[in-house]
């Protein structure tokens, strides 16, 4: 399972989600799925976005983690 870290980001940043989208131009409604991790594809294009507002690198945004189910 791959989690994305972008409400630890945003704390990390101070920032609120009108914030988030507005500097990356994502939809708000998308920022509030990736921040309560919901979200069930990430475009390259909001990725790279994401990379840009929090200055980091892709692997700071996601995480993966073994499903329990033996995966």
């Amino acid at each position: 399972m791959i989690i994305i870290k972008v409400a630890e980001m945003m704390g990390k940043h101070k920032l609120n989600q009108k914030a988030v989208s507005d500097m990356t131009g994502i939809r708000p409604n998308t920022v509030s799925m990736l921040w309560h991790g919901t979200l069930k594809r990430l475009d390259m294009e909001q990725l790279d976005g994401l990379c840009k507002a929090f200055n980091c690198q892709p692997g700071d945004l996601l995480e993966w983690v073994p499903n329990d189910e033996g995966s």
